[in-house]
C-alpha cells in the first residue's frame, strides 16, 4: 500500500466548476446527504477547503456554518486545514468534501478535526473513488497531469481504516455516479453496480468509547462473584 502522505504539491480546485462534469458531482453529492442534514445537531459546523464551502447546506439543523481554507472567494475564515485556529472539542460537525483529496498528508488532517470535534461529534467525507472509471484515467499518461485525474483517490476501505484508528464509527457508506459525463451519473447501472461510482461517501461520529472493548476492560467492568461466594461458603461451615 502507497504511503498516504506525499512530497508532491497538491493544487486544490477552486471551485466544482473547475472540474471535469464538477457541477454534476456537486449535485449528486447534494443529493446524497439531504437526508443527513436533519440529523445533525448543535451549534458549529466546518465546511474545510474551498469545495467543501459550494456544497448547499441549507438544511442542515445547524444554524452556524463556516467555510475554512487557505484562500477562496467563499471562504470565511482564511486558516491552514492542518491548523484549524479553533479549540478542541469545540465544533459539532466537519465537512469535507474531496479535501482529502488534495491533501499532501490525509492523516494530520484528520487528526485535527478530530481534536476539534466534539464527543460524539459529525464527520462527512466525500472523494473520488479509483475504482472507477475515473480512477482508470489515472493509468492514462496524458491524464495524469489533468483534473481530476491528478487528484488522489483512497479507496473506500482505506479510508474507514484511518476513521477506526480515530475511533470513528462510520453511520453510512455510499458509491454513486458511475458514469461522470451524465447528469444522472447513469441512473441504472448506479443502482446495480454502486461499488463502481466515480464519487465515494462517508459519514461517521466520533465515539469517546472505544467501539471494540479489549478482554482487559470487559473483565473490569464484570467482576468474578467466585470469590465473594467462596467466602460465604467458608463462612458458614465455621463451628
Amino acid at each position: 500500500m502507497r504511503a498516504a502522505r506525499t512530497s508532491k504539491e497538491m493544487s486544490s480546485p477552486d471551485s466544482w466548476s473547475e472540474l471535469p462534469w464538477g457541477e454534476y458531482h456537486r449535485a449528486a453529492l447534494e443529493e446524497h446527504l439531504q437526508p443527513w442534514w436533519p440529523k445533525l445537531f448543535g451549534f458549529h459546523l466546518l465546511k474545510i477547503g474551498t469545495l467543501s464551502a459550494e456544497i448547499d447546506t441549507e438544511n442542515c439543523a445547524i444554524s452556524h456554518q463556516v467555510n475554512v481554507g487557505l484562500e477562496g472567494e467563499k471562504l470565511q475564515v482564511l486558516a491552514d486545514p492542518y491548523q484549524l485556529p479553533f479549540s478542541g472539542k469545540s465544533v459539532d460537525a466537519c465537512l469535507l468534501s474531496h479535501t482529502l483529496a488534495y491533501a499532501d498528508n490525509p492523516h494530520r488532517m484528520l487528526r485535527e478535526v478530530d481534536r476539534v470535534l466534539i464527543d460524539d461529534g459529525w464527520l462527512i467525507l466525500s472523494s473520488f473513488n479509483p475504482v472507477s472509471l475515473l480512477g482508470l484515467g489515472k493509468l492514462v499518461p496524458g491524464l495524469r497531469k489533468r483534473q481530476p485525474y491528478c487528484s488522489r483517490m483512497f479507496t473506500q476501505m482505506r479510508l474507514m481504516d484511518w476513521l477506526s484508528l480515530l475511533n470513528f464509527e462510520v453511520m453510512h457508506q455510499a458509491r454513486f455516479q458511475v458514469l461522470p459525463w451524465c447528469k444522472l451519473g447513469g441512473k441504472v447501472i448506479s443502482t446495480h453496480l454502486p461499488a463502481l461510482g466515480c464519487m465515494s461517501l462517508i459519514v461517521a461520529r466520533k465515539r469517546t468509547l472505544p467501539l471494540t472493548p479489549t478482554a482487559l476492560k470487559v473483565s473490569a467492568r464484570n467482576p468474578s462473584l467466585s470469590r465473594a461466594v467462596g467466602a460465604t461458603k467458608s463462612y458458614r461451615n465455621r463451628p
